[in-house]
C-alpha cells in the first residue's frame, strides 16, 4: 500500500470521527446522553453502525472523546490568550482571571455533558478509569497555563502548581455540577465559574499584582 493511499485512508478516518463527534454533540444537545443512541448518532452523521464501531468501542467512549475535544479546544484558547497578554496588561488578580479565563465554558463546552459522563463513570469501572485519565490530562494542561502566568507576572502561590491546578479543576467541576442541577444556562454558569475562580485565585496568590 502506497503512502498516498495510507494518508487518504487516515484522512477519511479522521473525517468520519469528526462527523460522528459533531453528530453526537448535536444529538446530546437535543435529547441528553442517556437517550442519545448509537443509531441516532449514526443517522445524524450519515454512517452505518459499522462505521461507528470501527472508530469507537462504545457510546461512552464517543462522549469521552467529545468532551476531550471540547476541553482541549477551550484550553488551547486560554493558552493563546495567556501568551498574548502584554506584560503590563494585568493590574489586579480579578483582571488576571477575567483576561485569562474569559467565558471559560464557551458556546461548545456544555457542563451538562461533563456532568452526565461523570455520573456514568460512577457506575462503569472502565469509563471511570478513562474519565480519571482525561481529568489528569486536563489538569496537566492547566498546570502549564498556571506555570506560564506565574513566571510571566512574577507571582508566588501558596500551593505547589500541581495542587493549585487540581483545586482549580475541582472548583470548576463542582460549579458545573451544582449549576447544572439548578438548571442554569451556559452563560450564567460561566459567570459563576469566573466569580468563584477570581476568589480562589485571590486566595492562592501570595503576592497579587498591585491593586489586587
Amino acid at each position: 500500500m502506497s503512502d498516498v493511499t495510507t494518508h487518504a485512508g487516515s484522512r477519511r478516518r479522521e473525517q468520519t470521527r469528526a462527523r460522528l463527534l459533531a453528530a453526537a454533540h448535536e444529538v446530546f444537545a437535543e435529547v441528553g446522553m442517556d437517550a442519545a443512541s448509537v443509531e441516532m448518532i449514526c443517522e445524524r452523521a450519515g454512517f452505518t453502525r459499522g462505521a461507528f464501531y470501527s472508530n469507537f468501542a462504545s457510546k461512552n467512549e464517543l462522549f469521552l472523546a467529545l468532551i476531550t475535544q471540547l476541553a482541549e479546544a477551550k484550553l488551547d484558547e486560554v493558552a493563546v490568550r495567556v501568551r498574548g497578554l502584554p506584560a503590563d496588561a494585568v493590574s489586579d488578580t480579578r483582571s488576571l482571571v477575567r483576561q485569562v479565563v474569559g467565558a471559560s465554558l464557551g458556546e461548545r463546552m456544555e457542563p451538562q455533558l461533563i456532568s452526565e459522563i461523570r455520573t456514568q463513570a460512577l457506575r462503569d469501572a472502565m469509563l471511570a478509569e478513562a474519565y480519571l485519565a482525561w481529568q489528569g490530562a486536563m489538569r496537566s494542561r492547566v498546570e502549564g497555563i498556571i506555570a506560564h502566568v506565574v513566571d510571566a507576572y512574577g507571582l508566588r502561590l501558596r500551593l505547589p502548581i500541581d495542587e493549585a491546578a487540581q483545586l482549580l479543576v475541582d472548583v470548576s467541576d463542582d460549579t458545573c455540577t451544582r449549576a447544572t442541577i439548578e438548571g442554569r444556562g451556559a452563560a450564567e454558569i460561566a459567570e459563576q465559574m469566573n466569580s468563584r475562580l477570581e476568589r480562589l485565585v485571590g486566595v492562592l496568590v501570595e503576592n497579587p499584582p498591585a491593586g489586587g
